[in-house]
């Protein structure tokens, strides 16, 4: 059987499912058995965008493992992010017992147990969430989500990925890859220690306090890194019309906003002669003591990482330098939706900050699909392989 017959087999759930972007990640090959969200603006572009038929609207801990149809090969969460990053005050996942709301993890794992118990447990489960949730309460949340796959019979290492690397937005994100203890893993996605561009000081950090018995269960794993080739300028539409330019005044007020530093990278811009764009976000830093809002502007070609839009400070804003001219408009909800990798083609929210929302909220797509076709798919078809082999 050829490595694309064996992956059209493949079946997935896909928790706090956004619109879908892990799904789109993963590819017409995989067939997805279900899905779920709780935000009815989210999953209506869901809907929208790949059919209904196998999606679920309801909250997380609603749902029982009745409502999981047949068996996955993957289940993926990206589950809330709020409370392991440093905007979100870094609350932590609670407990089972005491959730916050990326304690929404544990209405998900408590599915992935009931799945257990059934005999039914996906072959891999993959984690996404911010850079934070390594070091959040000193470590202890990601020791307990460590504690919990290995308790289930899950051999699990993580990696850290910034989008970066694929499109030009900076987004790093930590994505935990486990596999059931029966599933044969090949040695060429093992290394024996942290690699400096996958696993950073704090995750060997995290690693070394775990238990001894989950640093067995542990994977340092082993892929390749690309390097991104699309320039931001590629995905801005500079003709844009969904969103009004700054007038002169407004502009003026941004620059004067600015740090020395950052004026001066504005300068430099002023000073090629080339048509340029940067990005810039709203900041509030302590100078002297006292807290200044200021608006940092990034020229290195690299959007900075999207949020979500709960106030003006968190909407991204671009510059356009040319002819000496400088202007400036909000980054629009299509421009935000390339930088995480969804094509044009995908429909979007119609009110801008339920789009922006979106893409802010979701994992970027060529992300997935690297994790995807590096370590999750060679395994599960070095498995099945194996398989065949042994039947024939």
């Amino acid at each position: 059987m050829s490595y694309a017959q064996t992956m059209n087999n493949f079946r997935f759930y896909e928790f706090f499912a956004g619109g879908g972007m892990a799904r789109l990640g993963l590819g017409e090959g995989w067939q997805c058995e279900f899905a779920n969200d709780f935000d009815p603006v989210k999953s209506n572009a869901y809907r929208e965008n790949w059919g209904g038929q196998h999606f679920c609207e309801a909250d997380i801990n609603s749902l029982r493992t009745v409502d999981l149809p047949g068996a996955a090969d993957l289940a993926w969460a990206s589950f809330p992010c709020q409370d392991l990053s440093l905007a979100g005050n870094a609350l932590g996942i609670g407990t089972a017992d005491n959730q916050t709301r990326s304690g929404a993890f544990w209405a998900f794992w408590r599915l992935m147990n009931g799945l257990l118990a059934e005999d039914r447990a996906p072959a891999c489960i993959v984690l996404e969430n911010v850079y934070g949730s390594l070091t959040a309460n000193g470590g202890y949340d990601f020791a307990l989500i460590c504690r919990s796959l290995a308790l289930a019979s899950y051999r699990f290492g993580a990696v850290m990925l910034d989008a970066a690397a694929f499109l030009p937005q900076s987004r790093p994100r930590v994505f935990i890859i486990a596999f059931r203890a029966d599933v044969e893993i090949p040695d060429t996605l093992m290394a024996c220690n942290r690699s400096e561009g996958l696993h950073p000081l704090a995750m060997e950090r995290a690693v070394n306090r775990l238990s001894d018995v989950d640093q067995q269960n542990w994977i340092w794993w082993r892929l390749p890194l690309p390097q991104n080739t699309i320039p931001l300028h590629h995905l801005i539409d500079f003709s844009e019309r969904e969103m009004e330019w700054h007038s002169e005044g407004e502009t003026r007020r941004l620059i004067a906003m600015m740090s020395p530093l950052n004026a001066e990278k504005l300068r430099a811009m002023i000073a090629s002669g080339l048509p340029q764009v940067g990005t810039i976000y709203k900041r509030t830093r302590v100078e002297n003591g006292v807290r200044v809002q200021r608006a940092e502007l990034r020229t290195d070609g690299i959007a900075g990482c999207l949020r979500t839009p709960g106030g003006g400070s968190s909407r991204q804003i671009l510059m356009f330098v040319e002819k000496q001219c400088v202007r400036s408009r909000l980054l629009s909800s299509r421009e935000a939706a390339r930088l995480m990798g969804l094509p044009d083609s995908y429909i979007l929210p119609a009110r801008y900050n339920d789009a922006y929302h979106l893409a802010g909220d979701g994992v970027a797509v060529p992300v997935v699909k690297h994790l995807t076709r590096e370590i999750v798919e060679p395994v599960l078809c070095f498995n099945m392989s194996k398989k065949l082999k042994q039947a024939a």
